[in-house]
C-alpha cells in the first residue's frame, strides 16, 4: 500500500511522521530516503514522537545510531550517510536492532540496500520548489505483508 502525503511546513510534515509512528510495531524497520536538506530529521522528531519518544532527537550523523527507549516501544535511530561499505553495519550489530523488539528508522536506507529487510517500510521525501520553500511530498510505502523477512541474512 502506498501513500502520498503533501506538507507545507516543518510542522505539518512532522504531524504526518507522528500520526506514522503512532502505527509503528515491534520489530519494524522504516527505510527513510531522500536528498540532503528534505527533512528526514525533522521527519524523524515527528515519529518519535509518535512512538511516545521523551528525550530530544538528534540525527546520529557522526555516531550512526542513537537509541531511544522512552517510548512505547525502543526506536533505534540510525543513519547510515556516512557507512561505506554495508559490512560496517556488523560492527554496529544491525541485525539487533532490526529483527529487535523496537522499531528502527534508518535514514539514508539506499547507501545500504542489500541490508533493509524486503519487509521494511519506505518513506521518501521529496522536495519540489515550484510549490514552495517549505513543500515537502513524502511518499510512505507499506510492504503487502506485515512478516518479517531476514532474507539479508
Amino acid at each position: 500500500m502506498t501513500e502520498v502525503f503533501e506538507t507545507f511546513t516543518p510542522e505539518e510534515t512532522l504531524e504526518i511522521a507522528e500520526r506514522i509512528g503512532r502505527k509503528a510495531g515491534r520489530g519494524a524497520v522504516y527505510a527513510l530516503l531522500g536528498d540532503l536538506g528534505v527533512g528526514k530529521t525533522v521527519f524523524s522528531k515527528g515519529f518519535a514522537k509518535g512512538l511516545g519518544v521523551t528525550e530530544t532527537v538528534v540525527s546520529p550523523t557522526f555516531t550512526i545510531l542513537r537509541e531511544y527507549r522512552s517510548g512505547r516501544l525502543p526506536m533505534y535511530h540510525f543513519d547510515v550517510y556516512r557507512i561505506e561499505e554495508p559490512e560496517e553495519m556488523n560492527e554496529i550489530g544491525f541485525r539487533e536492532y532490526f529483527y529487535g523488539d523496537g522499531v528502527s528508522l534508518v535514514e539514508w536506507a539506499d547507501q545500504i540496500p542489500e541490508l533493509i529487510p524486503r519487509s521494511a517500510v519506505r518513506i521518501t521525501i521529496s522536495k519540489d520548489p515550484s510549490k514552495g520553500f517549505g513543500y515537502r511530498k513524502i511518499t510512505a510505502e507499506w510492504p503487502e505483508t506485515e512478516e518479517h523477512d531476514d532474507s539479508c541474512d
